[in-house]
């Protein structure tokens, strides 16, 4: 099973940090393993270069994007899944992160992924365990000529 937390990261940090996506990951992989005083220093970074998620609007595209696929609402759990070939995906909002857990092929975890991307690109997924990060929309860079 993967485990994406996605976080909506501030714009001055995301563009600031663009290509550097690792030292986020090392924020929050330091969260996970400090305790006492250091976590709860390193929990204040975490708010400060992160915004709360905007629940409400987030649901309604959410709701509104995959009302016509094969998705049902559990709560604040929006689930898709084939039982026919025990694969799926399950994406549950909290106050400053998503967290989309995924199994079987990448087929449903990239339409989470693509509806994430329309509501806003500054979102940034980490599959810690499995070392895998990055933007949902990539900055696109300009090429001169």
């Amino acid at each position: 099973m993967r485990i994406y937390l996605i976080y909506l990261i501030k714009d001055e940090f995301a563009d600031f940090f663009y290509g550097r996506e690792c030292k986020f990951v090392e924020l929050f992989i330091a969260e996970r393993r400090l305790r006492g005083e250091m976590k709860d220093i390193v929990q204040q970074q975490i708010k400060y270069i992160t915004k709360p998620l905007p629940y409400l609007d987030l649901h309604k595209h959410l709701a509104h994007s995959v009302q016509n696929k094969e998705f049902y609402i559990k709560g604040k759990v929006y689930c898709a899944e084939n039982t026919g070939i025990h694969e799926g995906a399950e994406l549950s909002i909290g106050e400053r992160c998503l967290q989309l857990k995924a199994w079987g092929s990448y087929a449903f975890e990239s339409i989470f992924f693509e509806v994430l991307r329309q509501f806003n690109g500054k979102f940034l997924a980490m599959d810690i365990e499995n070392d895998q990060y990055g933007w949902v929309k990539p900055i696109k860079e300009r090429k001169f000529v």
